[in-house]
């Protein structure tokens, strides 16, 4: 029978201890990620152990400050529910969830994309299928008119019929109904679908600003950093087509001063639009949006 040596033999068998530096340290773990069967997930975690044992280091982390970094993801968990997703929360405030959003749209952005921007915490699950057209503001819902009228593309300028629109904003009180008790369930939210012409259209009300909730473990944070909390005012879209990549984006009123200081660093590029006020005193958005060809992926929904 063939005898393993020791450098081949299981981390549980060998007889070395490993040296008391960190330098050691770091090889040890590295070598324990070698035999990982799925070749992108062994590349992450490679990736993962050089940042976060380099971190470590440079930093020079107590143990201390670790059991209050490892206290603070477990309260990330523990405050999410119905009303908010906490851990979408602090990927899209370190700028994380725009990053990658950016990175996996780099061809469609080079040949003229829209621009992605985060799903966000807020999105909900069998948001209400609506026709082209209707008003998606319910009864009583205060704030100036708004029309949104909109064409889905690909990058070569084709419409894209039959597309799934999902669009939802905050109310101009600047909290999404699902937060607020006083508006009616699903108000503000809809599912379009384009027409041959890549069309799709919705009355609405103006979106406002609104404070990023700071209620959790992401408010703590916030305010140790002494940063602002403000998003400027916008409206989610999240497009799906077959043969197209999904593109979940969102347009921002640039008369928002928020919009250049956007607290998860969302309005970027082209995403700022000017809110044009009609003669009879209603807004209205002209928008396109274009895809890249591609596999459609259907994003996490983070709420029910």
């Amino acid at each position: 029978m063939k005898m393993e040596s020791p450098s081949d033999a299981p981390d549980a068998m060998r007889r070395e201890a490993i040296p008391a530096t960190a330098e050691a340290l770091f090889d040890a773990v590295l070598a324990s990620n070698q035999r990982t069967p799925n070749p992108r997930l062994k590349q992450v975690m490679d990736a993962l152990l050089r940042h976060l044992h380099g971190f470590a280091s440079e930093v020079q982390l107590s143990y201390a400050e670790l059991e209050i970094a490892l206290d603070f993801l477990v309260r990330i968990g523990k405050a999410t529910g119905p009303e908010k997703h906490e851990g979408i929360l602090l990927a899209d405030i370190l700028g994380l969830a725009t990053l990658v959003g950016l990175n996996d749209s780099r061809k469609a952005l080079a040949a003229g994309g829209t621009e992605p921007a985060l799903v966000g915490p807020f999105w909900r699950a069998n948001q209400p299928v609506r026709e082209q057209g209707a008003n998606i503001a319910s009864a009583g819902t205060p704030g100036d008119r708004l029309f949104v009228n909109g064409r889905v593309l690909s990058l070569d300028g084709t419409p894209i019929g039959n597309a799934r629109v999902e669009t939802w904003q905050a109310s101009p009180g600047g909290l999404y109904e699902n937060q607020d008790p006083g508006q009616e369930d699903m108000n503000l939210r809809a599912r379009f679908q384009t027409d041959e012409d890549g069309k799709f259209s919705f009355r609405s009300v103006r979106p406002a600003g609104y404070a990023v909730p700071v209620d959790g473990p992401c408010g703590e944070l916030l305010a140790l950093q002494q940063r602002e909390i403000m998003r400027p005012a916008h409206l989610h879209f999240i497009v799906m087509a077959e043969g197209y990549k999904t593109l979940a984006t969102q347009i921002f009123d640039a008369d928002d001063p928020n919009a250049y200081r956007d607290v998860v660093f969302g309005a970027v590029g082209s995403l700022l639009h000017e809110f044009e006020k009609a003669p009879d005193g209603n807004y209205v958005l002209d928008l396109d949006l274009r895809l890249e060809r591609g596999e459609m992926r259907i994003p996490m929904c983070p709420l029910p």
